[in-house]
């Protein structure tokens, strides 16, 4: 299998799978640390790209966001539910990614 190089990942998309897909496998399979690794990985993945095609400082603040928001889901979910909270912030990390790093690839 191979690694697709990281200046050509699109990373808005992968800033979805992680977050919406961290969220479903906690929540479908009760095992909140399996949605902990699949945020991880889909973030690890991203910031690869990040610091490979933005360098480190932008990789790193699109990381930090990238946390912020699965953070920041949790006590909205408490204002506006579940789904709702994790689409929303979904689309505003994705969102910067793309204005950030991939609507200039």
């Amino acid at each position: 299998m191979e690694i697709k190089d990281a200046a050509d990942v699109s990373t808005a998309p992968i800033v979805a799978l992680g977050l919406v897909g961290g969220f479903l496998s906690a929540r479908e399979t009760g095992i909140r640390p399996l949605g902990g690794v699949v945020l991880a990985a889909a973030g690890g993945y991203a910031a690869r790209t990040w610091a490979a095609r933005d360098g480190v400082g932008t990789a790193a603040g699109l990381l930090g966001l990238y946390v912020v928001g699965f953070g920041a889901s949790h006590p909205l979910a408490k204002k506006m539910g579940a789904w709702p909270a994790v689409l929303s912030v979904t689309a505003a990390v994705a969102g910067a990614a793309y204005a950030v790093s991939d609507s200039a690839q």
